[in-house]
């Protein structure tokens, strides 16, 4: 199955290896450059059949840190456009954008909120920072949210004419959209904070807006964290009771990580310890999904496939190793994966 293709809407993956996205720290006002464009380029000569591109800032501040890459200006998109012809001229890869606002967790540098002359002020659903001594977020307002709603739709244009395949809503580990989904982060005593159906009505009202400048050609995932590891937090029910409601919202695919929105939070890592997330979500809302988290060999990886645990295979740390991760892995099963022509010596 891992060699197999998989239709979404009407673009179709020719395998099921994805790279995860991962932020990489290094655009300049947003703006990606030749380090993006070898770094993308490099992942899509490795036979991956789709590339999803790092956590994109829908405006300034929803960045996480002031290096990170953002598509709220053309200067941007066009950036962004010279790496997705690339990846399109020169190989079978699909490529998809994350969009995301880090909400209360952006103006940091290593995992620290910075407070110099590349800070900005945070924002979140609630005046709770994230971790005890910086500085408390900026509250929302109804207005304010309703803006970013169309600052999601507006990136989500720009991507499209960027040439994106896919768009990816970043609503896990902590950022933004997270931050309004956990009763935790979450206090509000609007329509926007207190009830599931509220905590998750910016997340829904974002994907109805992306969606109107989607067509059938131009599928739609939402990344979450299916558990926050926290008494009285965000939990696996939930998750597969969004799923649900994202299903009818039409949305494709709900790529399945964990965690990042309570800081201290104890969590048992180990080789594929959120596949089961993927899969009871993948069971019981009848959705399809994407497992994430320390899958590093295409054994493993086939495995959850066939298990039916997941219908994609996201990849990160591995695949920064070893780029040729889904060519290698077809090379020893015998599959057929997308090769560069110019490196065909290399088969035998």
């Amino acid at each position: 199955m891992l060699y197999s293709p998989i239709k979404f809407r009407n673009l179709e993956l020719k395998n099921r290896w994805v790279m995860s996205p991962m932020c990489m720290y290094s655009a300049t006002e947003g703006v990606p450059n030749d380090f993006h464009f070898v770094h993308y380029g490099s992942r899509a000569q490795g036979g991956t059949g789709l590339i999803m591109v790092e956590a994109t800032g829908v405006v300034p501040e929803g960045r996480i840190t002031s290096k990170c890459a953002g598509i709220w200006n053309d200067e941007q998109a066009a950036a962004f456009k010279k790496i997705v012809d690339f990846v399109h001229q020169n190989s079978e890869t699909q490529i998809g954008i994350q969009l995301a606002h880090a909400g209360r967790k952006a103006s940091t540098w290593n995992g620290v909120q910075t407070d110099d002359e590349t800070s900005w002020e945070t924002v979140a659903p609630s005046p709770i920072p994230y971790k005890p001594g910086e500085r408390t977020p900026h509250e929302l307002t109804v207005e304010e949210i309703k803006n970013l709603i169309a600052d999601f739709k507006n990136a989500a244009k720009r991507a499209l004419e960027a040439g994106f395949n896919l768009i990816e809503i970043h609503a896990a580990h902590g950022y933004l959209i997270h931050q309004f989904l956990s009763p935790l982060s979450n206090i509000r005593t609007d329509e926007y904070g207190g009830s599931f159906e509220n905590r998750i009505r910016f997340l829904i009202e974002i994907v109805e807006a992306v969606n109107t400048v989607l067509d059938e050609n131009h599928p739609l995932f939402v990344r979450i964290s299916a558990d926050e590891y926290a008494a009285n937090g965000w939990n696996l029910d939930q998750s597969v009771e969004l799923a649900k409601i994202l299903k009818t919202r039409n949305v494709d695919l709900v790529d399945v990580s964990s965690g990042g929105n309570i800081h201290g939070a104890k969590i048992s890592v180990f080789d594929g310890y959120q596949v089961p997330f993927s899969s009871r979500i993948k069971k019981e809302a009848e959705i399809q999904t994407g497992a994430v988290g320390l899958i590093t060999s295409s054994k493993q990886a086939e495995t959850i496939l066939e298990n039916h645990d997941a219908d994609l295979i996201f990849v990160a740390r591995e695949i920064l190793r070893n780029p040729y991760l889904a060519v290698r892995g077809a090379f020893e099963s015998g599959q057929e994966c997308f090769f560069p022509h110019q490196y065909e010596r290399a088969k035998k």
